[in-house]
């Protein structure tokens, strides 16, 4: 039968096409349902043209701080529709890559709105309205997620914007209102500040990058607020009026009410799981709070339904979600895949300074019972930061004064998310600071400061 499939995904993300892919590689007869653009909502409208306007924002950096370095160059401008046309060239061109891959491993592309119906069925509607029945033994849905709104601050998309438009404005505002401090919102206030956007963080809880250690979050409001941007903490959005020309947004902070003009508002508290209008309650799928309930290896309560990545519980990230695609779909083929640890996933923004994280914070370790020992190492102590010109910024590690075992490590500065994977394999390895202080590490690097950093947990410190 034509429409007939081993499995059928449903979205083509991080979670969706991966999961297709190894699927397929296992020998399974595989289709995806994609409703927009080949690659989700990571590929085409957040990681990777999000990354590509800050590399823009960090080269422009570079040219308007040249004399640092001993070069001379005149009056350099930023030009924000040529930032925003390569962005969207280099998602366009990773979306591309995708669909070769989807060929190569001969998956069928469902082109339209994917819906679950009873009997293994899904229901393809394409933008003209034409439905079209599909049937597989296996189901995964991976419909990813949407910028969440908050009652009192509406998304528009024109005053008050998600990170979708963030990216694609049509012209560069002069201010900016950030409400939220995760990710999403520190990396655009990096990005729109690095040229020349005045642009304001509103933060509810008492520290930025709240689910950061204590240390990062302190450290990176130092850098923001170093580089002109302000930050309000302890403060809420209640309204903002959008009737004027601009926006005019009332906050209350613990000294009282503030009102602040701007060009745009944008809403960064958060992602909402994409879940309306699939067929979960027409099929009997269980949810709670916003998420579908699966076990360890991502099956629903219903035979032959899976789901994986911003619609389960766990992180809400693009690397979580690929690796809930294998560890389904190997299980999915009759492998015996380890179910993921949920306490071993690096977190990484992209801001400037970079932060990258991995395990407990030193709040969490101490209230979890450990006696433990902390090392910190400075990148102003690194000959490779300085020489860089980067010398802001630290690695932190957290050990069992016990046991040794690494219980977290967390790092801020210059190209910090392309360090963390060695602490992330070493706890994978249960490697104990031990082995880490004995492995030769390379210099000059920024990685040696990982070293550098368990010397001084264990006292043996030679560069401090």
């Amino acid at each position: 039968m034509a429409n007939k499939y081993d499995l059928i995904v449903i979205g083509s993300g991080p979670g969706g096409y991966v999961a297709a892919i190894r699927a397929s590689q296992l020998g399974k007869k595989v289709a995806v349902v994609e409703k927009a653009e080949i690659g989700g909502i990571c590929l085409n409208w957040g990681c990777i043209p999000t990354k590509a306007l800050l590399k823009s924002a960090q080269v422009f950096e570079y040219l308007s701080h040249a004399e640092d370095y001993g070069i001379s160059v005149k009056d350099p401008k930023a030009d924000f529709s040529g930032m925003v046309k390569r962005s969207r060239g280099v998602a366009d061109g990773m979306s591309k890559g995708i669909q070769f891959l989807f060929k190569k491993n001969k998956i069928d592309q469902l082109l339209g709105f994917g819906k679950l119906a009873a009997n293994k069925t899904v229901i393809v509607t394409d933008d003209k309205g034409k439905s079209e029945n599909y049937t597989a033994d296996h189901i995964i849905v991976a419909t990813g997620g949407r910028s969440r709104e908050l009652p009192n601050l509406p998304i528009d998309g024109k005053k008050i914007i998600g990170y979708r438009e963030a990216m694609n404005l049509p012209k560069q505002p002069k201010k900016m209102v950030i409400v939220g401090s995760g990710a999403i919102g520190v990396e655009f206030a990096y990005f729109y500040n690095s040229i020349g956007t005045e642009v304001t963080i509103v933060e509810y809880l008492p520290n930025i990058v709240p689910v950061e250690d204590e240390d990062i979050s302190k450290q990176l409001a130092r850098s923001f607020k170093k580089a002109g941007m302000k930050i309000m903490t302890d403060s809420e959005v209640t309204a903002v009026d959008t009737k004027g020309k601009t926006c005019k947004v009332s906050v209350k902070t613990k000294k009282g009410e503030e009102q602040i003009e701007c060009d745009i508002v944008l809403s960064a508290v958060g992602v909402s799981s994409n879940l309306e209008g699939i067929g979960l309650e027409d099929v009997g799928v269980m949810t709670d709070k916003g998420k579908i309930l699966v076990d360890d290896y991502y099956k629903t309560n219903i035979p032959g339904i899976y789901a994986i990545g911003d619609i389960v519980h766990g992180p809400a990230l693009a690397h979580v979600a690929s690796a809930e695609a294998i560890i389904c779909a190997e299980k999915i083929c009759g492998h015996s895949p380890e179910p993921l640890d949920y306490g071993n996933i690096p977190g990484c923004t992209y801001c400037s300074p970079e932060i990258a994280s991995v395990g407990m914070t030193e709040k969490a370790a101490k209230e979890a019972g450990y006696e433990i020992k902390v090392g910190k190492f400075p990148f102003s102590a690194s000959g490779k930061a300085q020489a860089g010109g980067n010398p802001e910024g630290f690695v932190k590690v957290i050990f069992d004064a016990k046991y040794g075992e690494w219980l977290g490590c967390h790092l801020i500065g210059a190209n910090v998310t392309e360090m963390i994977a060695e602490a992330v394999v070493s706890r994978k390895l249960e490697t104990t600071g031990h082995e880490i202080m004995k492995a030769v590490h390379p210099h000059p690097t920024m990685s040696e400061a990982i070293k550098d950093a368990v010397e001084d947990a264990y006292g043996e410190a030679v560069h401090l």
